[in-house]
């Protein structure tokens, strides 16, 4: 080793420890997805949206946990974004599909089969891209949600129709670069997103609870929220393009 040689850190045990403890975590997303499934297959679709919005609070945190405990310095030969993409795939896109199939949300016949299909190739993609996630921590392209469509398909018991048609939209948003909004890490209107985040959790919850007969008050609460979502990933959109323009050389 060269006398300007810079010995590589060596953390504390716990400290490693810790991060060990942040990967088993966000690996027990893995298990929630597999509950899922089941729940969906045993006809327990409200059991499976428990389970759904616990690893929506696991994928919620994990990450924020991760940077605190410096998991990437502390365990360098892990790629834990890498596993939180695994888990995603199975809680955001894998699961909700099948849950969406057993409740009978989806046509019947090849259209449901189709229709199923698309936004587990179209998040195989997503999942891949290199560039998913922007400059300014936001999602570029629809960012997979579709345990949220899986939820309000289940909650307010919408149409097949409805949903085919949601999933066809949303799987082509995959593909358009518009970005959306990433609650915990966007720094754009960090706070409000946290705290209205953590208010639709809340509805999410109070829903489940209400099934069959979910209250008009806390539906259009919750619905607020999307609202909100779509409104801010749309002014992040058009900010990053006001952006581009504004450093492009004047030619003339």
């Amino acid at each position: 080793m060269g006398e300007n040689a810079v010995a590589p850190a060596v953390y504390p045990r716990r400290l490693r420890l810790a991060g060990a403890a942040v990967h088993v975590y966000t690996a027990s997303g893995s298990v929630l997805g597999l509950l899922i499934v089941l729940a969906a297959f045993d006809g327990d679709a409200v059991a499976a949206l428990w389970l759904g919005l616990v690893a929506l609070i696991v994928d919620g945190t994990d990450g924020m946990l991760a940077r605190r405990l410096r998991v990437k310095e502390t365990i360098p030969w892990f790629d834990g974004a890498r596993l939180d993409d695994i888990v995603d795939y199975l809680t955001y896109a894998f699961a909700p599909v099948v849950l969406l199939w057993t409740t009978g949300s989806l046509p019947g016949g090849a259209v449901g089969w189709v229709v199923a299909a698309l936004p587990l190739l179209a998040s195989s993609y997503q999942f891949c891209r290199v560039d998913a996630k922007t400059e300014d921590q936001a999602f570029l392209g629809f960012p997979s949600y579709w345990n949220v469509v899986a939820f309000y398909a289940v909650v307010l018991d919408l149409a097949p129709a409805v949903v085919a048609t949601v999933l066809v939209v949303c799987s082509v948003l995959v593909f358009v670069p518009v970005r959306y909004l990433y609650p915990s890490r966007t720094t754009a209107l960090r706070g409000l997103s946290l705290v209205l985040t953590a208010v639709w959790l809340v509805t999410y919850a109070v829903l489940l609870v209400q099934v069959p007969d979910p209250a008009p008050l806390v539906v259009a609460l919750s619905l607020t929220y999307l609202v909100y979502y779509v409104a801010v990933s749309l002014w992040l959109t058009a900010r990053a393009a006001r952006r581009r323009r504004g450093e492009r050389p004047a030619t003339g």
